[in-house]
This record gives structure tokens, sequence and C-alpha cells, in this order.
């Protein structure tokens, strides 16, 4: 079997580290099935499409939508744009998560701003009918609760989008384009306990005011969102495995 690619933006160790333990967790995926590129950190080669089985864009410390960025924040942009451009040319299967959402929007002319941010903590997501239909949401149903935590969000589509779930404070919680290529702004990774930890490192990064660290963690536990979101996690890899 090909291995999946996990493309890590994170900037600590820990978080990095612990967003590929819990894929390959909900992946079913062993250390040799899902490998990690830590993009933040060295030059991402050139992907040829037949490398791995899919792509996994996960979340991180930049915005898309920033309007001073650095020069490693530019060299990640434009190694992701190349990503997405192998996924979308050559049907090589993609999941972006949060951040790979604004990449992808952005790279494929859709519009990320800071219209819909939300706090860290759970959300009610809505399937679309096309989510619905959609096997990547298989055994989710119609309405179900999953945590987020982002400062920018899509609020125009890419031409060739297909939303496929939607949220009262953000309207645009997943979508796709073509048959393979999927985004999320919500982190179908994070249960409560992932939330917390991740909320830990990100304390001082401006998604809330560190007096707010405790009632968070209160209300992560307490929002029962469970394991629902992360099934698409393992949808994703029984779809592409090869």
């Amino acid at each position: 079997m090909k291995p999946f690619l996990h493309l890590s933006i994170r900037d600590h160790d820990g978080a990095a580290a612990a967003e590929l333990d819990a894929l390959r967790l909900l992946g079913g995926l062993g250390p040799s099935e899902l490998v990690q590129a830590r993009v933040e950190q060295v030059r991402l080669p050139r992907l040829r499409p037949d490398d791995y089985a899919g792509l996994i864009i996960g979340g991180g410390q930049f915005n898309t939508s920033d309007e001073l960025k650095t020069d490693v924040q530019k060299r990640v942009e434009e190694d992701l744009g190349h990503v997405v451009d192998v996924a979308i040319d050559h049907g090589v299967p993609l999941l972006g998560l949060c951040y790979g959402l604004g990449v992808v929007t952005t790279h494929l002319g859709g519009v990320v701003d800071r219209t819909y941010g939300e706090g860290a903590g759970a959300v009610e997501v809505t399937l679309t009918e096309a989510g619905l239909a959609d096997p990547l949401f298989e055994g989710l149903p119609p309405i179900f609760r999953a945590f987020t935590g982002h400062k920018e969000a899509c609020s125009e589509l890419p031409a060739a989008g297909v939303l496929l779930a939607s949220g009262q404070a953000c309207p645009v919680q997943a979508f796709r384009v073509g048959e393979r290529a999927y985004v999320t702004q919500f982190h179908p990774e994070l249960d409560a306990e992932r939330l917390i930890a991740r909320m830990a490192i990100y304390a001082h990064a401006g998604y809330f005011h560190p007096d707010e660290y405790g009632q968070l963690c209160a209300d992560a536990r307490a929002a029962d969102v469970g394991s629902l979101p992360g099934r698409m996690i393992g949808n994703f890899v029984e779809l592409f495995r090869s």
C-alpha cells in the first residue's frame, strides 16, 4: 500500500506530533502508512502524483489572509499551492483541515477573510444535500457537533467548490472540489482532550484570552462532541487506500 502524507504546518513539536498521532489513530494507519512532512521547517520536494495514496494538509499558526507574511509563510503557501495543483490536476486525494481549507480556497480563486472566524470550542455542523450524499460523511448524522478555532474562514467558494457542510456562525464548514479533494473548517481530528491539549499550546496565539482557558476546557468536556467527526478521517482513508 502506498502511504498517505501528512503535511504539517505547526511550529510546535508537540502540536505537530499530536496532530499526526490523531490522524493515524482515526485513520487506522500505522507509522509507515501515514508519514509526516514538516512543511514549516524545510522546503517541500516536488511531489509526484504516484508517490502517495492521499494528502492531508493540517492546521497551523498561519492565516492565508494575513496582510504581512514572513518569508517562511510565503514559502509554505507556495509549496502547498503546488500540492493543491498536483491533487487537482492528477486526481490525488486531498483532505485539508482548517488552514488547509484556507490554502485550497485561496489557491483556487475563492475568498478567505476574517468575516466568519470562530473561537475555540464546539459548534453545530449541518450537512448540505451534497454532503449527505458524499461518502466522506458516511456514518455521520445530518447535524453533528465538532470543534473549531480559527481567525479566518471561506466567505466565497472557489468556482468549482461544492458546499458540503455549513454552520450558523461560519457558512462554509466543508466543501469538495472534483471527486477527490475535500476541505473542512472544523477539526475532525479533535476530541475534547485533544482540543484542550492544543489550546494549552496556543493559549497566547490570539484564539482566546489566556484567562478563558479554564472555562474553555470545561466547555469542551461538556460539549459531548465524541468521535463522530473523526469518522471522516477513517472514511477518507478507506475511500482512497491503495
